[in-house]
């Protein structure tokens, strides 16, 4: 049987005859009660002493009084009886069994639009009847599609139609409404219901939840404990997620002690809604004892504690977490991998993102697109673009972010016009870019020198995709004009930029101007950046570069008693490499490394090789950012060339080496460097501070401009 039926001729019709804003039996009218009226509830707890005694929060606001209500009218039918109410009836309803049969299976078969569709028959046509079920229907289906639309029409239609609910549809409306945003149409729906009960608290509540108004919900949550003292699970659940959307432990930690006095400390859903607030508030101690008190570890239980680790930077304990996961048999989902994917992201470990990806795959999740998309934003930021282009091609289905994340990898690693190709081919392919979208592709047209491609994908952006351009969009613009040595327009497009310049302008400016020598403009960028961020070290450090350059020893002198009365130290350069799935990190001159001694003279030996090909170290000792160079000596074993030689000690031939470092590379490190790869036959690639170098056969994909 074809449960499709034919619509064409209802598609011409018009919908102006239907009221969009009709709603008689719901009487949506907003009450002068201060009840909902805007004003905080953290500010004096004894004012809810008599009828929430256990909240003692400090911040709780004065002023706040349940409003006068009539009494509410016994329900017709408790929550959950899905008996029919008959309609009142002027004139004999036509017979629609078989259009709401239709509606129903379409439902069922999430066919929504289908469904709202043929809707429209009941709407064009006067005198059928719809029965509770379809009503039923008709709501998930404005659920499923979230459709504004959807929820005036039907609500339109029942009061049209003289439908009396229960309180089970009163309630189905509410949550209607809740589900596609419409929290003012829901707060007067609520507010004017003749009977709540439990269900119709815990969706209003949820719905200020969700909307991020969690002042709101406390409020309500308040009111509601005055009438039904005994609250579900999942009304604590909801209530202990508003105290994470807060970050304010304090109410939480009551809410805890409440669900334990109700016997709900156990539960589930209350457990895993701690386990996410006590991390989100900085509590991981706490954390960790509601997760070890939870007698059923559940796959949420696992992830919310692994997030929780990895949300304040204890990787490594994140994944012993997830190890103690695996082994103890717990099934994991795609939030999982995608979480342990992030990790290994931080860490910069390739080795066990590539396990954890094989283990992906054999858990079934090789076509997931959350996970899939970590993946190919992992090997993207970690210089393996193949394998970020391999899992993309096998993604069955691709989100924005899958799209962003690879263009963004081809244009960080040098890979311009690759990053170009798959832009246009996202084009081809009907997949609308957003922001994030042009920032990778400006962002990889300045680091590739792409000008003119660059200016047709940002004059673009306005003209042909509707994309207001930020001000990241204009950094990128700036960058690139400054690769081109055309400082004065990149000047002038700062002063034409529709809105404040930021600091990444300014410093893209500064940047250019050190590598093209313009002093005047340098000094002036640089004080516009002292004035944005007077404390961040490596813009003074930048001008330094500078004045020493152009031979302005006084000048740099001055910057450099600025940097010692303002209290901000350079640091030590550090660089790390990964060998064995161990991480070594080395400092500047470093002399506590176990294998030191070798490395130090692998350095001398390939310092004396490149020596025979001409290099000569540079004479001007240019300063880094946060790193002190007090020492000669120093300046000769500087972190990333330590790390490079225990890379070739440590690892065999035609191996790459990959070192993570905290400073933007020094000139004279950058020509060492191409010199080594050229020498050795091996592609270096380091991520410094500034963006990502492939050093190969004595050339840097950055094109000496970083």
């Amino acid at each position: 049987m074809n449960m499709e039926l034919p619509l064409s001729r209802y598609q011409n019709y018009v919908y102006d005859r239907l009221q969009c804003n009709s709603t008689s039996f719901f009487s949506l009218r907003y009450s002068d009660s201060d009840l909902f009226t805007k004003t905080s509830f953290l500010s004096n707890p004894r004012k809810y002493r008599n009828s929430f005694c256990w909240i003692k929060c400090s911040s709780f606001e004065q002023g706040l009084r349940p409003r006068p209500r009539p009494q509410p009218k016994p329900s017709k039918l408790d929550v959950g009886d899905r008996k029919e109410t008959p309609l009142k009836e002027t004139h004999v309803k036509k017979s629609s069994v078989g259009i709401c049969s239709q509606i129903e299976k379409l439902v069922l078969c999430k066919k929504y639009r289908d469904a709202l569709e043929m809707f429209e028959i009941f709407e064009l046509e006067d005198g059928f009847h719809v029965g509770y079920s379809t009503y039923d229907a008709l709501i998930n289906a404005c659920i499923g599609l979230k459709s504004i639309r959807g929820v005036k029409r039907l609500c339109n239609y029942m009061v049209d139609n003289g439908f009396e609910p229960d309180q089970y549809m009163r309630n189905r409306v509410l949550l209607m409404h809740v589900k596609c945003g419409m929290m003012i149409d829901a707060c007067r729906l609520f507010d004017e219901m003749p009977a709540r009960n439990a269900v119709s608290w815990g969706t209003i509540i949820s719905g200020y939840v969700d909307s991020g108004n969690y002042v709101e919900a406390f409020r309500l949550f308040i009111l509601m404990r005055e009438e039904f003292y005994d609250c579900g699970p999942r009304t604590f659940a909801t209530m202990i997620r508003a105290s994470a959307g807060l970050e304010i432990i304090f109410p939480g930690r009551q809410l805890h002690s409440c669900a334990i006095k109700a016997g709900l400390g156990q539960d589930i859903f209350v457990s895993c809604a701690l386990i996410d607030m006590y991390s989100k508030c900085g509590s991981l101690e706490d954390a960790h004892c509601v997760f070890d008190e939870m007698p059923d570890k559940t796959i949420v239980g696992w992830n919310s504690i692994i997030a929780g680790y990895a949300l304040h930077g204890y990787s490594e304990e994140a994944l012993d977490l997830y190890h103690e996961m695996r082994d103890s048999g717990v099934k994991m989902d795609h939030f999982t991998f995608s979480i342990i994917i992030r990790i290994c992201s931080r860490l910069a470990s390739v080795a066990r993102a590539k396990q954890v990806h094989a283990s992906l795959v054999r858990n079934g999740f090789g076509l997931d697109v959350v996970a899939n998309t970590a993946l190919v934003d992992f090997y993207s930021k970690w210089g393996k673009v193949d394998d970020a282009r391999h899992v993309f091609d096998r993604m069955s289905c691709r989100n924005i972010i899958s799209w962003n994340a690879l263009i963004a990898g081809y244009g960080n690693h040098g890979h311009g016009e690759e990053a170009i190709d798959m832009f246009e081919k996202m084009l081809r392919e009907g997949m609308m870019p957003n922001h994030v979208t042009f920032l990778a592709v400006l962002s990889a047209c300045s680091i590739s020198g792409l000008f003119e491609r660059g200016w047709e994908i940002f004059q673009s952006m306005t003209r042909d995709h509707k994309v207001k351009p930020r001000a990241m969009h204009f950094a990128c613009m700036i960058e690139l004009l400054g690769r081109e040595g055309l400082l004065d327009e990149a000047y002038a497009l700062i002063r034409k930029a529709p809105f404040q310049p930021t600091a990444n302008m300014w410093a893209a400016l500064l940047r250019a101007c050190r590598v093209h020598g313009n002093l005047e403009l340098g000094k002036f960028a640089a004080e516009k950046l002292y004035g944005m961020e007077p404390e961040k070290l490596s813009n003074y450090i930048v001008l330094l570069n500078i004045y020493n350059s152009s031979g302005k020893l006084k000048e740099a002198a001055d910057v450099f008693q600025t940097l010692k009365r303002k209290g901000l130290r350079m640091l030590p350069a550090c660089s790390w490499i990964e060998v064995n799935n161990q991480p070594h990190a080395f400092l500047s001159g470093d002399k506590h490394h176990v294998q030191i001694e070798k490395v130090v003279g692998k350095v001398d030996e390939l310092m004396l090789n490149i020596s025979k090909l001409g290099y000569v170290p540079e004479e001007q000792n240019f300063m880094l950012p946060d790193v002190d160079e007090n020492e000669e000596k120093i300046r000769m074993y500087h972190s990333e060339k330590l790390a490079i030689a225990y890379g070739l000690l440590n690892t065999l031939e035609k191996t790459p080496l990959q070192i993570v470092q905290s400073h933007r590379i020094c000139s004279d490190c950058h020509s060492v460097i191409k010199l080594i790869a050229m020498i050795t036959k091996r592609e270096i690639v380091i991520r410094d501070a500034s963006r990502f170098h492939h050093f190969r056969d004595g050339s840097c994909s950055c094109g000496d401009y970083w």
